[in-house]
């Protein structure tokens, strides 16, 4: 026995391990499937050993080739084997396993419940948060409905760890057990106050997750959340509150006068982006909300437009897309604020950026008004010219047709313009939106009556230069458009001046080289046209003219009848007959022309999208029921088919002869020519072009011709659409005259103006189109059955989620909590006198029942009468000036004690109803003291919070926290005034980036102080020879840089100047000058103001986050010089002195205990800096350590110089 377990022990000393398969792998490269097999195999024999850590490591290998695709549900009870083992490191294998695989058509999931509960009770809090790890992952109904009770517990954790994973778990119970959510939402909603922020923010997380999709069930808890949002430093926090009052705000309208001034503030004080973003969403949801009987809110409107501009004109590519994609949200709901800033967006279309282009293009969708329609579009259309790459020249393509189209054309009042711009656009090369414009010149001349005639009248020169440009590298776009304009010559042809002209342009040769569909499409056509014009001629009582049209027909037809596509084959056979038959009757002198005009009557209207899915079932039809009998199972699948044509009989295969190689197939083609050649009865015809081009030897005897791509193609013939704006132009000026006219008579009949008439601007609705648009109605079947709205998603688990939380809760809803079930014993006398006196107690439970269920009632009353009361439009009541985080929002302030002791009345309550479930256990006095314990250690608990709190949010992040001081953090401005007169103010800031080491980036805010407009502005900088100002190519040392812009009175801008840079260790001043050119009512003047840049050794710093076994490291390398200074006469908070290092010499801080802070930053040329920062009673001491010298002396004395100003 002995020798077995010594020759087990040895065999696992020689079993793979992960690493070992790994490698492996990697080995065998050629046979790896094999190799897999081999080691799966070897698996299998592990797992059926008793030693659980062979099966651990059998475990964690199959976890490894599960990621490579393989699947392990074989091994599922053995997965289990390893989570149920003692040891965590086996645990943590098995849960990891299980959380990759598992699901829930997993057989033995059911196992895994009483092994999760005894971990989610185990004492190491390490065994507790695997099992709520991996339970996230797995959890199924069953295993929701079991553990939700020991979920909620854990909510209560003393371990914010464990508080924070049950309240995270909680999310994915809900979705799979929604009857859990009402039960325990009141202790998820306690963890929004929970002194961990950790837990505070899982909390927020979860219920704003539930709130996405059923916001209504949520609006009482908006006093609370309003709270965090106006006392949390979390950004990410605020992201999802804000996000969660953007779906509330709707539901809510006298919630958003709540928001607007905490949402502006947001705006004005805050640099993370993300934030802004979800600021300037919520905003807008807002405003929306308040547009019905509120004051305009303009204001912040434009506050959001002018933070999204800056965003805009930023050269990060993220920021510019952001602010493009919030501008756009803003462009729904106030067009005129973005419209301002049309400028702007069209620039963004010349950026190198395809995504930011494309955006650029969704914004100006929304900008369009009749005004600027053509204006907008000439610009697009210019990019279309120079557009490179057929993806962009496609979007653009498309841009422009949704951009005029939208609304049923509501913005285009000049369809000629438009007909113009579609056949532009039919000439762009190598586009696959041919069917766009198409549809468009089809659904135009269709809605517009009065457009029909100049819209033949483009198509039938269409028609006629279609031969020029028809060629293969343009069939895609310009093919389509002949489609469209073969029709609307067809169907609208008593509207062409020359319709004998058409029809041979339709009858051409040419056309049968276009594809089959469009072929189709002439042929019909070309029969209406027919059809009219014989009418024409018949009204003329012109015979011969009638005769010859007739003969046309005959002659050009057939070359339709020969080709390869059976749609254009049939269509011009059964055609080409009835002209034959017309041609007999006209040679009797029948008329005829009435009878072919009423094959072609009425107009067609467009069909609904949905009518063949509202078209009604006929009674007796079963659409299910097969048509012919199914066949049946017993027939032979080797049976032969039966013939299906009478004469058909069994052919014998014939053997196909070899295929002749290259030189026999010459030699025959040769043979056969010159037969041709010498036969006198062979009809010779001159070669088709295409037949020279097939004779060519080869492709590259094929002559290239250079075509200049840059000059766009023109058709011969139409118009461009230049000359119609200008019409355009002309008629509104006429109409604008008019209106001027109208407006006097009306003024001279009253004889008092009217208040603001004078102020009167142009608007879209003065606008009038020159044609108007006929909305046709699309048609739809008889008896249609009713509007067939998609039904929601029956299997959505977010719609078990509508659930009122503010109900109370019924006794059937308690969470089920399951015990071992007892034996009945054999009663004694003894227990049945117990038992009746527990009989006698449950009525007075009944009692006390009925009035719990008063008290929820009226407390849900009193909620909502709070709600009422916080939205009010009353100022709330006035509150202690600092409250602790224990303390409710404005709404709360009676309920708070109600709420403090809502646990320990919990507790109570369970206990209550554990006796009730088993009369056989009495409540005894060590369970009174073990809840009087309980209370009081909880009482010490947020005391001993309330005071940790501010060191912990300082040890996180200084600069962030410090509002949570005693000390308020007075505001900070990394701008410095650089000089400044009566004309104009200067401020800068110098920053740097990790990525250009030689280089940083000065930025001046200009500033006019005047009431003068300041343009030609120029700055120079004396060079030294360590810095230097970047210049433009071409420009000497002497010279200055333009600033790009001109500053109104009271306007203020910024530039930004490039500086290159040598060496760093040193500060260093140069002197500079801004001139500029001083423009008023009285002249212009020269001016110019002096200035010196001061480049401090902390503006090459760049704020550069550390961790603390990093920074350790870094210390004991033993490559970084010392330094100290000491700063006496500080009376300033810790807290604060910390902010103001950070913010004014770019550092951040790695790690903080008590009063001493060790802080981090790197140069812009690497190099490391280090401080440690302790502060005595009135003295303040930092010790600092850089890789040079004489850089950590020179930002010790500015430090210093920081230190002696607090």
């Amino acid at each position: 026995m002995a020798l077995k377990m010594v020759k087990g022990s040895i065999d696992r000393m020689f079993d793979k391990n992960l690493q070992d398969l790994v490698r492996g792998i990697r080995n065998h490269k050629e046979d790896e499937a094999k190799y897999i097999s081999q080691c799966i195999d070897e698996i299998k024999q592990e797992l059926k050993q008793d030693n659980i850590a062979v099966k651990a490591n059998a475990v964690c290998k199959l976890t490894y080739l599960q990621m490579l695709g393989y699947d392990i549900s074989w091994a599922a009870f053995n997965i289990i084997e390893v989570m149920s083992a003692s040891k965590f490191t086996f645990k943590r294998i098995g849960y990891l396993a299980a959380s990759q695989c598992f699901h829930e058509g997993t057989d033995v999931i059911m196992l895994t419940t009483n092994q999760i509960r005894k971990d989610l009770s185990s004492p190491s809090q390490y065994d507790t948060g695997v099992a709520l790890t991996g339970l996230s992952c797995f959890v199924t109904p069953d295993l929701a409905r079991d553990l939700a009770n020991d979920i909620m517990t854990l909510m209560s954790h003393t371990k914010p760890y464990i508080r924070k994973k049950a309240v995270l778990i909680m999310y994915k119970v809900f979705l799979k057990y929604p009857e859990s959510l009402r039960p325990a939402f009141p202790r998820l909603k306690e963890k929004l106050e929970d002194p961990d922020p950790g837990v505070q923010s899982a909390a927020v997380n979860v219920i704003c997750e539930l709130a996405r999709r059923n916001p209504k069930n949520y609006l009482s808890l908006a006093p609370l959340f309003f709270k965090l949002m106006t006392s949390s430093t979390n950004n990410w926090v605020l992201i999802k509150i804000i996000k969660l009052f953007g779906a509330l705000t709707p539901l809510e309208p006298r919630l958003g006068k709540k928001l607007i001034e905490p949402l502006t503030n947001l705006i004005h004080s805050t640099s993370a982006m993300s934030l802004l973003y979800e600021c300037v969403n919520t905003v807008i949801a807002v405003l929306i909300s308040l547009s019905s009987g509120m004051p305009n809110h303009s204001a912040s409107i434009q506050l959001c437009v002018q933070k999204l501009r800056i965003l805009i004109e930023d050269s990060d590519q993220n920021l510019k897309y952001l602010g493009l994609l919030a501008m756009s949200k803003i462009l729904r709901t106030h067009p005129k604020s973005v419209q301002a800033h049309k400028d702007l967006v069209l620039q963004c279309l010349d950026d190198k950026d395809e995504s930011i282009r494309l955006r650029a293009l969704d914004l100006l969708y929304g900008m369009v008004s009749k005004k600027n329609l053509m204006e907008i579009v000439k610009k697009l259309m210019m990019h279309v010219d120079k557009a490179e790459g057929t993806t962009y020249r496609d979007e653009l393509l498309t841009k422009i047709i949704d951009i005029c189209s939208q609304s049923n054309y509501q913005h285009i009042t000049n369809f000629e313009w438009y007909i113009s711009i579609l056949v532009e656009l039919t000439r762009l090369e190598g586009t696959r939106h041919g069917h766009l414009i198409a549809a468009q010149m089809l659904d135009v001349a269709i809605r517009v009556k009065a457009i029909r005639r100049f819209a033949v009248s483009q198509m039938s020169a269409l028609l006629d230069s279609a031969h020029l440009v028809a060629s293969s590298t343009q069939r895609n776009g310009l093919c389509e458009v002949l489609y469209a304009a073969a029709w609307i010559c067809g169907e609208f042809s008593e509207h062409l001046q020359e319709p004998q002209q058409t029809l041979e342009a339709m009858l051409r040769p040419k056309v049968t080289t276009l594809p089959g569909h469009i072929q189709a499409v002439y042929v019909q056509n070309v029969v209406k046209l027919y059809a009219s014009m014989l009418q024409q001629t018949e009204r003329d009582s012109d015979t011969e003219a009638a005769q010859e049209l007739t003969q046309l027909m005959v002659e050009r037809l057939p070359q339709f009848v020969q080709s390869a596509d059976l749609e254009v084959q049939e269509r011009a056979s059964c055609i080409l007959q009835l002209v034959k038959h017309i041609q007999k009757l006209q040679a009797k002198d029948v008329p005829v022309a009435e009878e072919v005009s009423a094959l072609f009557a009425g107009e067609l209207n467009p069909v609904a999208p949905k009518a063949q899915k509202k078209v009604p079932v006929p009674e007796g039809l079963d659409l299910d029921a097969w048509i012919n009998e199914p066949p049946s199972d017993s027939e032979s699948e080797d049976e032969m088919p039966k013939a299906i044509f009478h004469d058909e009989e069994p052919r014998h295969a014939k053997q196909r002869p070899p295929e002749a190689d290259e030189e026999e197939l010459a030699r025959r083609r040769e043979a056969r020519k010159q037969e041709q050649a010498n036969n006198p009865f062979y009809i010779k015809s001159s070669p088709s072009p295409q037949k020279r081009y097939q004779d060519a030897p080869g492709v590259e005897h094929i002559p290239v011709v250079q075509i200049d791509l840059s000059v766009p193609l023109k058709v011969p013939g139409l118009p461009t659409s230049e000359q119609y704006v200008k019409l355009e132009e002309e008629r509104r000026h006429r109409q604008r005259l008019e209106k001027e006219r109208r407006r006097k008579r009306r003024k001279e009949k009253k004889g008092k103006p009217r208040r603001h008439s004078s102020l009167h601007t142009e608007s879209d609705e003065d606008i009038a189109p020159a044609q108007q648009v006929d909305i046709v109605t699309e048609e739809m079947p008889e008896n249609a059955l009713p509007s067939d709205e998609d039904d929601k998603d029956p299997n959505d688990p977010y719609r078990a989620l509508d659930i009122d939380l503010d109900k109370p809760l019924a006794d059937s809803e308690k969470l089920p909590i399951q015990k071992h079930r007892n034996a009945e014993p054999s009663k004694s006398p003894e227990k049945e006198d117990v038992s009746a006196l527990e009989k006698k107690s449950k009525k007075t439970r009944k009692k006390e029942k009925k009035h719990r269920e008063k008290d929820r009632e009226k407390k849900k009353e009193r909620k909502s009468e709070d709600l009422d009361f916080w939205l009010s439009t009353m100022p709330p009541p006035a509150t202690d000036p600092g409250p602790s985080m224990e303390e409710p929002g404005a709404n709360a302030v009676v309920t708070a004690p109600k709420e403090g002791h809502e646990e320990p009345r919990r507790l109570e309550q369970e206990d209550e109803e554990e006796q009730q479930e088993d009369p056989e256990k009495k409540p005894s006095k060590h369970k009174k003291k073990k809840h009087k314990k309980e209370k009081e250690e909880r009482h010490k608990e947020k005391k001993r919070s309330k005071k940790k709190l501010p060191a912990c949010d300082g040890a996180a992040g200084p600069v962030e926290n410090g509002a949570l001081e005693e000390e308020p953090l007075p505001p900070m401005s990394s701008y410095c005034l650089l000089a400044e007169n009566s004309y104009i103010k200067m401020t800068y800031d110098i920053q740097g980036s990790l990525q250009k080491h030689s280089q940083v980036t000065v930025s001046i805010v200009l500033e006019n102080q005047g009431s003068s407009i300041l343009k030609n502005m120029e700055l120079n900088v004396l060079d030294s020879l360590n810095t230097k100002l970047a210049r433009p190519e071409g420009s000497s040392i002497h010279d200055g840089v333009p600033v790009p812009f001109q500053l109104p009175p009271g306007i203020s801008n910024e530039a930004q100047f490039v500086f290159s840079i040598q060496s760093i260790i040193m500060a260093q001043k140069l002197k500079g000058t801004l001139s500029f050119i001083a423009k008023n009512e009285e002249g212009s003047t020269h001016e110019k103001l002096d200035f010196k840049l001061h480049f401090s050794c902390t503006s090459y710093l760049i704020t550069t986050p550390c961790y603390s076994d990093a920074f350790a490291k870094l210390l004991e390398s033993g490559d970084l010089s010392m330094s100290s200074i000491k700063v006496d006469g500080i009376s300033m908070s810790f807290q604060n002195l910390l902010a103001k290092i950070c913010f004014h010499h770019h550092f951040s801080v790695v790690e903080r205990v008590d009063s001493c802070a060790s802080l981090y930053s790197c140069s812009i040329q690497g190099h490391h800096v280090c401080l440690l920062v302790k502060k005595g009673e009135k003295s303040v001491s930092v010790d600092g350590k850089c890789s040079d010298s004489t850089l950590l002396g020179n930002l010790l004395e500015e430090v210093k110089a920081t230190l002696a100003k607090c």
